[in-house]
């Protein structure tokens, strides 16, 4: 079998602060002949200066991407990129220096790995040693923790699919859906979301396999803006939204996510008052209900004015250096 060539890939808005460290983190890989491509993502702050100082590196290349939104900035990654493998680290992420080499071994050993991702730690910020009584480990998962464990695992369940922070395709399979769907991930600060569930229900759907590295260790860096209930609230609210959509190009629309959505807020309101005396798992509901309004104002208006060409691909505007 011919050895795969692997490419990592940061896209990246507004977050010049912590983007030094994640490109740092790519070039100090373990794995020989790297290529790291930045998509810069219509930024406004000093991300090119802290590309253009690293840029003396010849495995580094910088692409200008001005359409605004996670998904097209992906794709505009993938379509620079040379190799076989594309693998996706956050420019709030630091990846471990085997974490190329991790991903890419799962790939060789198995050539129907379609997606692969690792585990996922957390970097507080200073003088934050634990999270807040109110965060509960399950919505601590929405800063990008994930850990299912120290073995190699194949994924069966789209909801375990690896976090997009720490996240990589085989190409061949990314360019056989087309790509990231653009309606789908975020768009500024729009929280839109679960554009990597969606690729783990299609790889599965059409016998990939999608597996969990957690060799390839990745650590998170959480924005003191994100410890703060008001984010949570908004993630929720948008993943309601990403949900809703999904669902619909999934040919789930229509009249039952009414239903289905009206449950789940009726049972996320009533665990509120359940947990009342716990502050951790009272929140938790509060913003799982909270995420159901805006999955029913979704519905409601997919019903009132159906989208004519929901799935039209965005077009890009990218320059590379």
């Amino acid at each position: 079998m011919a050895e795969l060539v692997i490419s990592a890939i940061i896209c990246t808005h507004n977050r010049a602060q912590y983007l030094g460290a994640a490109i740092d983190s790519l070039l100090d890989q373990t794995l020989d002949n790297v290529e790291v491509i930045v998509v810069d993502n219509a930024s406004t702050d000093n991300t090119t200066e802290v590309v253009q100082q690293r840029l003396s590196d010849p495995r580094l290349r910088y692409v200008y991407e001005a359409t605004l939104g996670l998904s097209s900035a992906r794709n505009t990654g993938a379509n620079a990129a040379k190799g076989d493998i594309v693998a996706y680290l956050d420019d709030d992420a630091e990846a471990c220096p085997q974490w190329l080499a991790s991903l890419l071994e799962v790939y060789q050993n198995d050539p129907k790995v379609a997606i692969a991702g690792g585990k996922v730690t957390l970097l507080w910020p200073p003088n934050i040693s634990q999270p807040p009584a109110w965060l509960s480990d399950d919505l601590a998962s929405g800063l990008g923790a994930y850990d299912l464990g120290d073995q190699v695992q194949k994924i069966k369940n789209p909801s375990l699919t690896p976090r997009g922070l720490n996240y990589s395709l085989r190409k061949a399979f990314l360019d056989s859906v087309g790509g990231f769907d653009i309606n789908l991930g975020r768009v500024g600060t729009n929280l839109l979301s679960n554009e990597e569930l969606h690729m783990t229900q299609l790889a599965l759907k059409h016998n990939w396999h999608v597996v969990y590295v957690p060799n390839a260790l990745a650590a998170h860096n959480v924005s003191p803006a994100r410890l703060k209930p008001g984010w949570f609230l908004s993630r929720s609210w948008w993943q309601g939204i990403s949900e809703c959509y999904r669902e619909q190009v999934s040919g789930q629309a229509g009249v039952p996510q009414l239903l289905w959505g009206g449950e789940r807020l009726i049972r996320g309101v009533y665990k509120t008052v359940k947990y009342a005396n716990n502050p951790a798992q009272r929140f938790e509901n509060l913003a799982y209900a909270y995420g159901q309004l805006g999955y029913l104002g979704s519905v409601l208006r997919y019903l009132v004015k159906p989208p004519t060409n929901s799935l039209a691909k965005q077009p890009t505007n990218s320059s590379v250096m």
